[in-house]
């Protein structure tokens, strides 16, 4: 009897809690990894919640060629790259414009290609612009981060460099990353995949490489100062955390500032993560996915002393690729959730945050049966999405 009235009262304190009505979890699948228990409560599979708000996806923008990654200049337009190698200006009523001219060339294999676009802080004075891809070089590919001065008449950029590329090179196509976000001191977040084969993924937990990490870098390509491994003779000056797998989103809190990141796993094991810089997320020492294969990973270790725990994991897998926290008041309930672009999962999934807890999940969109990519707010305080199709599209979140 104690412990119904525990559940009973836990219940009504999430109903009562301001995020909507609750429900059972809204992943209904039997998990892949079957014998794994997570580290603590609500690690996965938490309670749903379902908005009060009701919402549609509203196109703004059709025609793009698989898009990555999306920013937005001062006036509002649009800045948008596609996998194909491609970086186009789309205006605030949708029309995509000629691809710009000056963009090296791309090793188009696998699920390599161009990744992220993010425009300088300081945009308005540099017109500076940064894009990651992968670059065909002697042995194989690497992924390498380029930037560009967009000229005045938005035709081409100027001045191009490529001012970082991950080590070591690699013939493997797959698990490049990369997404990319300035921190308010105006360095730049880069993230890479540790290239996905066995013989190369060990290499996320070496700090002699660049796959498999985050790194923290000057505008120039540089380490930025204050790196935790910049004393560490053995490693990279550039690195910020080790042991991630493919990490495609990076988010900042709203309110304690911290960095969180999405992860893909194989099978299963997608992580969200707390970003705290020299820590070692784990892979591929610990996970909680399976191999392709239906082994499991490393004998089936999920814990091991000095390596962090996700805050949240899914089972089987969604593939959340970019990450964005809401703090607009277009929908006020939505304040302070984090929001994942999922590629698999073909929903967006909405996460309320308690105390860097999940208490809650949502999925949203899951009738477009779409390959959701990327999710950003906009100047507008209106969430925008992009979709990783070869007609692809633009959309925002708009209350009805």
């Amino acid at each position: 009897m104690k412990n119904r009235l525990t559940i009973l009262v836990l219940l009504v304190l999430l109903a009562t809690d301001g995020f909507g009505q609750t429900l059972p979890a809204v992943e209904t699948l039997p998990p892949i990894s079957t014998g794994q228990k997570p580290a603590f409560p609500g690690q996965t599979r938490v309670a749903g919640v379902q908005s009060k708000t009701k919402v549609k996806l509203q196109v703004v923008a059709t025609g793009l060629q698989q898009p990555w990654g999306l920013d937005f200049l001062p006036d509002g337009r649009m800045i948008v790259s596609e996998k194909s190698g491609n970086i186009r200006l789309v205006s605030k009523s949708g029309v995509v414009g000629q691809p710009i001219a000056n963009v090296p060339s791309v090793r188009l294999r696998g699920d390599g290609g161009m990744y992220d676009v993010k425009l300088d802080p300081d945009f308005v004075r540099s017109r500076l612009v940064f894009w990651t891809f992968v670059e065909q070089v002697t042995g194989g590919g690497v992924t390498s981060v380029a930037r560009g001065k967009l000229s005045m008449d938005e035709k081409k950029f100027e001045e191009v460099k490529i001012i970082y590329r991950a080590s070591p090179v690699y013939e493997g196509p797959n698990h490049n990353g990369s997404r990319m976000l300035f921190d308010k001191s105006g360095y730049l977040f880069v993230t890479t995949g540790e290239r996905f084969d066995d013989e190369i993924r060990k290499k996320a937990q070496d700090l002699g490489s660049s796959l498999g990490k985050i790194i923290r870098i000057k505008k120039d390509g540089s380490p930025a100062p204050g790196n935790p491994y910049a004393k560490n003779p053995k490693a990279l000056p550039e690195i910020w955390t080790i042991g991630h797998r493919n990490p495609q989103g990076l988010a900042f809190h709203p309110t304690t500032g911290e960095l969180w990141g999405s992860d893909h796993g194989p099978n299963a094991g997608d992580e969200i993560n707390i970003i705290k810089p020299g820590k070692d997320y784990g892979w591929p020492t610990i996970s909680y996915g399976i191999e392709y294969s239906g082994d499991p990973v490393n004998g089936g270790k999920t814990q091991m002393q000095g390596m962090e725990q996700p805050v949240y994991y899914f089972d089987p897998s969604v593939a959340p690729s970019g990450i964005t926290f809401y703090t607009g008041n277009a929908i006020p309930e939505w304040k302070g959730n984090l929001f994942l672009a999922c590629l698999k999962g073909m929903h967006i999934d909405r996460l309320v945050i308690k105390d860097n807890k999940v208490v809650g999940e949502e999925r949203l969109f899951s009738e477009e049966i779409t390959r959701f990519r990327y999710i950003v707010q906009g100047p507008d305080q209106v969430l925008y999405v992009i979709n990783d199709d070869s007609e692809g599209k633009i959309f925002k979140i708009m209350p009805l």
